[in-house]
């Protein structure tokens, strides 16, 4: 009998073959590993207070525009090549294009009315949008299983545990801090003042903890009798391990305007390669071929290209913040003569108006799956 190199693959490696939404080096530099950003903003503040002694607030503040200029816009004007800009896309969704309109307004009008329910709405809405994109790669690498070789668990059971897991683990530690300390704060507005009371309650942070432990309890039991069975999901098992470590812990620290910042880190530079890869998908299949820009940054070898015209794109949201700085700075004065919440206000009027846009785009193209799988 002559052996093949299958015979001379471990377990793991059999359980991986397939699966890896690309590579498994790309799927673990832009996917999985890439986990390690989270610290880079919240230790980057830690420099700048400790080591540098630069002001808590100064330094939080430019984290935030760090983040917004080198990531957080990128990524959120990247959901647009999928849709505002993508003329198959206009012509078969214009409702959603046209009720986008309406964010804008929404957002301008909380912000100058009462900015700590839009910070309210904006930390729940984004919690959302993250666990959606969560969910969204473990499907897509359900669907990438169905065409692998051997034998993977895809049954209804297996696949809610694991969904189970990964949309539990953020709000344990954030229900205590909502609840018990009361410390829910986002830079200097306090979430507790708007916050409905009954999420102040002690028997939702003991819900929370419950729900969450069994949750995770049956996912490591699941995991080894997959294992056990040789029908792991290798990939998906790494990305849901790293994602439910990370979103436990982040709520427990200091600063939780600085701490989420690392999550929207780690979920932008994803968002940024899965977009990436999605839109590659639909160049290899001839959807882009009378869309030469699209095309242009969409082609084998042009991701920096790809980078370069997001990161292009941001300086829309960076002119609106300075419009809408000078408004209230300059012309409406009162509260926002203070020049640091004139730029709080601005930061919010300028990100918040695109970024809950993405939100909304987000939620119809994370129900295709099948755009991840070749």
């Amino acid at each position: 009998m002559t052996a093949t190199a299958a015979d001379f693959q471990s377990p793991v490696d059999r359980m991986s073959q397939g699966r890896w939404l690309y590579t498994r080096r790309w799927d673990l530099i832009f996917i999985s590993l890439s986990v390690v950003l989270v610290t880079v903003p919240y230790l980057s503040w830690l420099l700048v207070r400790d080591v540098l002694h630069i002001e808590s607030d100064i330094g939080r503040q430019g984290v935030n525009l760090a983040v917004a200029v080198l990531i957080g816009g990128p990524h959120m004007y990247t959901t647009f090549t999928r849709t505002a800009f993508d003329k198959n896309y206009r012509s078969k969704h214009r409702a959603i294009l046209v009720s986008s309109l309406v964010i804008p307004v929404v957002v301008i009008s909380l912000a100058l009315s009462n900015l700590p329910l839009l910070l309210t709405i904006f930390f729940f809405w984004a919690s959302i949008h993250v666990l959606h994109q969560i969910v969204y790669v473990v499907e897509s690498y359900n669907e990438k299983a169905k065409t692998a070789p051997g034998k993977t668990s895809l049954t209804p059971l297996s696949k809610a545990v694991d969904f189970a897991v990964v949309l539990t683990a953020l709000y344990p530690l954030a229900a205590y801090r909502i609840a018990v300390t009361q410390d829910f704060t986002i830079g200097p507005t306090a979430l507790n003042d708007v916050i409905p009371n009954i999420f102040e309650q002690p028997w939702v942070v003991v819900l929370a903890f419950l729900v969450f432990g069994v949750s995770l309890v049956a996912f490591i039991v699941k995991t080894v009798t997959e294992f056990r069975e040789g029908t792991a999901h290798v990939p998906k098992v790494v990305f849901i391990s790293v994602t439910v470590t990370a979103s436990f812990i982040v709520p427990a620290l200091g600063n939780l305007d600085t701490a989420f910042q690392g999550m929207n880190v780690w979920h932008s530079f994803q968002y940024l390669a899965l977009t990436w890869y999605a839109n590659r998908l639909r160049e290899e299949r001839g959807q882009l071929d009378r869309q030469p820009l699209l095309k242009s940054i969409s082609e084998e070898g042009h991701a920096r290209k790809y980078y370069g015209f997001n990161l292009l794109m941001t300086f829309g949201a960076g002119i609106l913040i300075a419009i809408s700085f000078m408004v209230l700075y300059f012309l409406l004065g009162g509260k926002w003569a203070d020049p640091r919440y004139a730029f709080e206000t601005s930061y919010y009027i300028g990100v918040l108006s695109i970024l809950w846009i993405h939100y909304y785009h987000d939620h119809f193209l994370f129900t295709k799956t099948d755009s991840m799988v070749a």
